[in-house]
């Protein structure tokens, strides 16, 4: 199984939180399409003998692509890959994208899993962050997109300066009213040069509250599994045989391509990254050349990753695989440095896994990253 990610780099409005690739300026829109096409292309090679079963739509905003232009992009994956016979093919969109006749011209379309930045039902929230939607325009599209696709995911941020336990509570029973398989959610996380950051350090906006942000994880968590969805990674929920295909290649270390501007791809022994430019991509595109950085990646580096994502979902990390993939060394390591966790009831056993409690869940990154090898030679 392998998957193909492309990133639109646009957006009609930065929000304030974001630090992901984009500009605003869609004037280069078409010309864009047009070097993702040729990137498509250019990587054919790639994935030989592989058989494409994810190809998902990320940004940025894909959502601002004409219906034409996502069908474009998909033909020259199936003009140039092995693609399944039913390919997950999701599109994230944003609720302002979303109007009925969108819907249907989107339902119509190769696309059979929407993915919605839904991110709060409340206005004061989507205020905050510089979302281009309202709060009834998130609530519109769900009820209209569930007329067309069966596969639909939100996406809501928790631990938002001024929303309380109270607003967040009634925002995941309100995604619960929409009776949707797989819901994502995240922290918010204040990064560097975002407009939050420095609205945070001007004093104009509190900082997040971690405290609070794990209670309300923790109120997630309680809440979606009383409703049947399985929190088969840290910030995914979903019903049975509706968990992210894409999402779950990525965690279970499987193959990819990323295609267009800051995009990642992994090969299975090497990790790269297109250049953070969309001039510049454009360019060497255009020139034939795919701009990219490629990193491989060290026994130490595979066993770090292995330990981070295993974590971080209900397969865990498989001590049987560590040994044999990466030496007895490595096992021991994991053991003896698991065990202060075991005792605090933030990791446990079983079956011979590594899995993390639901304590240890909103602590999981720090934890993984204690476990990580530092002092092996590869």
């Amino acid at each position: 199984m392998a998957g193909i990610y492309i990133h639109v780099p646009f957006c009609k409005q930065a929000c304030h939180y974001c630090d992901f690739h984009f500009s605003t300026q869609l004037g280069k829109k078409e010309v864009m399409v047009r070097a993702l096409q040729k990137e498509i292309e250019l990587r054919k090679d790639e994935f030989q003998p592989d058989v494409v079963e994810t190809i998902y739509f990320g940004g940025g905003t894909p959502s601002v692509l004409e219906i034409s232009e996502i069908e474009t992009l998909i033909n020259a994956v199936y003009d140039n890959y092995k693609v399944s016979h039913n390919p997950e093919i999701t599109l994230e969109a944003n609720p302002d994208d979303l109007s009925k006749d969108r819907i249907t011209q989107l339902s119509q379309s190769p696309i059979n899993r929407l993915s919605i930045g839904i991110q709060s039902f409340y206005e004061e929230d989507l205020k905050l962050m510089n979302r281009a939607h309202n709060a009834s325009e998130a609530e519109n599209c769900i009820g209209e997109a569930k007329k067309h696709f069966d596969n639909i995911t939100i996406d809501l941020i928790y631990g938002i300066p001024g929303m309380d336990n109270n607003r967040w509570k009634s925002n995941v029973e309100k995604a619960l009213s929409f009776d949707l398989p797989h819901i994502s959610s995240y922290v918010l996380t204040v990064e560097p040069k975002t407009a939050l950051k420095k609205f945070i350090e001007k004093g104009k906006v509190k900082d997040v509250d971690d405290e609070q942000a794990q209670e309300q994880f923790n109120m997630l968590v309680e809440v979606l599994e009383k409703h049947g969805f399985v929190n088969y990674e840290i910030s995914n929920f979903g019903k049975p045989g509706y968990f992210s295909k894409n999402n779950t290649s990525y965690w279970q270390g499987k193959k990819y391509i990323g295609i267009g501007p800051s995009a990642h791809s992994f090969d299975g022994k090497n990790r790269s990254w297109n250049i953070r430019n969309n001039v510049k991509y454009i360019r060497a595109v255009e020139n034939g050349e795919v701009p990219k950085e490629i990193e491989t990646l060290t026994k130490q580096d595979k066993y770090n990753e292995y330990v981070m994502t295993g974590l971080r979902t209900i397969w865990g990390v498989s001590l049987q695989r560590v040994e044999s993939d990466f030496g007895e060394p490595y096992s021991n390591y994991l053991l003896e440095h698991s065990k202060k966790y075991l005792d605090q009831n933030l990791l446990y056993l079983e079956e011979g896994k590594l899995l993390i409690t639901q304590k240890g869940k909103f602590l999981v990154d720090g934890i993984a990253s204690d476990l990580f090898m530092v002092n092996l030679e590869s």
